[in-house]
């Protein structure tokens, strides 16, 4: 019995790494939402705006910010969902662990296949969350040149 409570006590020390994985995956998601959120809400309110302007320089303005919002959105979206499917590779890596461990059978290549795809899902999503926030840095660059006009 001692042996498989020393197994156990292994595998949870092994399981350690990937879980402090999600919870960074988690911290990310987290910030990730909430600029998802304020980026609707800026777009509801352009969208609104867009509406009412009748001067055409400014309805043409708030139209390219609009479409901005919308690119934006899409990223955080495509970025949002490349971190919840690394978390779920992650997951599964964690699960495979403690079932070979029980079942003793060997994962050991597919706990390797799923951690890797899982790094490349975390890549990917931090290179789109990286484009998202040039792109509203971008956004602001233009809004500043036109103050300093």
């Amino acid at each position: 019995m001692s042996s498989s409570v020393t197994d156990l006590a292994q595998i949870i020390q092994i399981v350690v790494a990937p879980i402090f994985m999600l919870t960074g995956i988690a911290g990310f998601l987290n910030v990730m939402s909430g600029r998802l959120g304020r980026i609707v809400d800026r777009a509801r309110i352009m969208e609104r705006r867009v509406h009412t302007i009748k001067n055409p320089d400014y309805l043409e303005q708030s139209e390219k910010e609009l479409k901005n919002l919308w690119r934006r959105i899409t990223l955080i979206n495509r970025s949002i969902g490349l971190c919840t499917a690394c978390a779920l590779f992650v997951c599964s890596v964690v699960v495979l662990l403690f079932l070979g461990d029980f079942l003793v059978i060997d994962f050991s290549q597919t706990i390797v296949t799923l951690f890797v795809i899982a790094l490349f899902l975390l890549i990917f999503a931090l290179l789109t969350f990286l484009k998202e926030v040039q792109l509203a840095t971008k956004t602001l660059q233009m809004g500043k040149e036109l103050i300093d006009d």
